[in-house]
């Protein structure tokens, strides 16, 4: 009788703990903020290339919350996605840099609770001063690693977190991942090589010549996929990756050719 009691709970109990242990889909957060810097300065609706399966886990979730359309969600990470996404931001309180649209790893945590979990999760650190300017920890570790590879270490002229400091800059140190770096001494060659070495390392890094714009020459540098980023400076980035300058002119990009273009994740996982 024992016997038969066990056979028929066998397969309910089975049942029951698949249910109860089953995993919830998983968000991919370095794809979903590369494609949220992307796909908003497309012309198109392209999908970013590894990023589908997420954003429409997030759009869905953003769907369900009433913040929305069903149409918009697509795979796409486009302006009405990063309008949803900055009032889903909102809703939490959040205000300035914390509701741009671009997730962050709490916000991306909370929409996804009984929905889906967040995997390779981006945070830019612990905010500082480094070399008498503002920083976070992620962007000080980029910078480091790539005057290692230069073997010569840059000046600072401006650095992040700095609103109004530079009208020239347009917003683009008003937030995280931002950087302007002197040139002084070095020769064109140089010159090049630095932004190389930038790019290697994670950032869309430009040399910036007095043609351009109203500033000496120098080296502008926004890191890749920082979440504190302000939004022209995550327009910057999407500009980066689609071969464009970024600059206003949205002309191509006049600096050496890094391919792949990688973050500073990818870079220390190569």
């Amino acid at each position: 009788m024992g016997g038969a009691l066990a056979g028929a709970l066998a397969t309910p109990v089975a049942a029951w703990t698949g249910q109860a242990s089953a995993a919830l889909p998983t968000v991919d957060m370095e794809a979903v903020v590369k494609s949220a810097q992307i796909d908003p300065r497309r012309a198109d609706s392209a999908i970013t290339a590894g990023s589908r399966d997420s954003v429409l886990l997030v759009e869905s979730a953003l769907q369900a919350k009433g913040l929305l359309a069903a149409s918009y969600v697509d795979g796409h990470f486009g302006t009405r996605t990063i309008d949803a996404y900055a009032a889903w931001q909102r809703s939490l309180g959040y205000t300035g840099l914390d509701a741009t649209g671009l997730p962050g790893p709490t916000s991306l945590t909370k929409l996804g609770e009984q929905r889906f979990t967040v995997v390779r999760p981006l945070s830019p650190g612990a905010q500082s001063t480094f070399r008498g300017v503002p920083v976070n920890a992620r962007t000080k570790a980029m910078l480091l690693e790539a005057e290692r590879l230069l073997a010569r270490q840059f000046t600072i002229t401006q650095g992040s977190y700095s609103p109004g400091e530079d009208p020239t800059s347009a917003g683009t140190h008003d937030g995280g991942g931002a950087l302007d770096l002197a040139v002084d001494g070095m020769t064109s060659a140089q010159r090049t090589t630095a932004v190389r070495r930038l790019r290697q390392v994670g950032f869309a890094a430009w040399l910036r010549t007095p043609s351009q714009g109203n500033w000496p020459y120098h080296i502008h540098a926004i890191a890749l996929a920082d979440t504190d980023q302000s939004t022209p400076a995550r327009n910057q980035a999407g500009d980066y990756y689609l071969g464009l300058n970024g600059l206003a002119n949205r002309g191509p990009d006049d600096g050496p050719a890094v391919e792949p273009k990688v973050t500073w994740e990818q870079y220390l996982r190569a």
